[in-house]
């Protein structure tokens, strides 16, 4: 990814996290090309319209490159006032919680909030991380979200940087 701006201080910057929807089983099919479900169809656009409702719009998602990752992203970019900057990644796919916080520190320095469509375990264990041990998040079901505030650069954000400051699991 390009590097942006410099860091400036006191720049409050956004992460969304986001568990890809539902997907569907279809025999023969390999997991990496594992399209959504009908009820991963109808999620999907309700989590747009709850980040869209609550001014949750991200300016770049980074995407697992599976896709029911991305077509769980084009859904809910679909119901934001304005589409955010796509960028699909193999690094996501398979990804680590450890690999997926490097993918975020990676991020541009000139985009204030972004979001990250995955995979669990790696997306719910990220999510934990970055929480701490106070926070209750439950489990994350599929198209669940769980949203950070994190002070400072890209760079910093890690468990006691980052705070919650929403989580939800919106049904079409």
């Amino acid at each position: 990814m390009p590097l942006g701006r410099a860091y400036a201080p006191g720049v409050t910057r956004t992460l969304i996290l986001v568990r890809h929807a539902k997907s569907a089983r279809p025999d023969d099919v390999p997991d990496h090309d594992r399209p959504l479900a009908g009820r991963g169809r109808r999620d999907a656009p309700a989590l747009g319209r709850w980040l869209a409702e609550h001014r949750l719009i991200p300016q770049l998602v980074l995407v697992s490159s599976a896709r029911r990752a991305v077509e769980t992203a084009e859904l809910i970019a679909a119901e934001l006032v304005r589409a955010p900057t796509q960028v699909r990644s193999d690094g996501a796919y398979n990804a680590s919680a450890a690999e997926l916080l490097d993918l975020v520190h990676e991020l541009p320095d000139d985009v204030d909030s972004a979001m990250v469509v995955g995979h669990n375990p790696s997306i719910e264990e990220l999510a934990r991380q970055l929480a701490g041990d106070g926070a209750d998040l439950g489990e994350m079901p599929t198209c669940a979200v769980v949203v950070f505030q994190v002070d400072g650069d890209w760079g910093s954000a890690g468990p006691g940087i980052a705070r919650l400051t929403a989580s939800a699991a919106p049904r079409g």
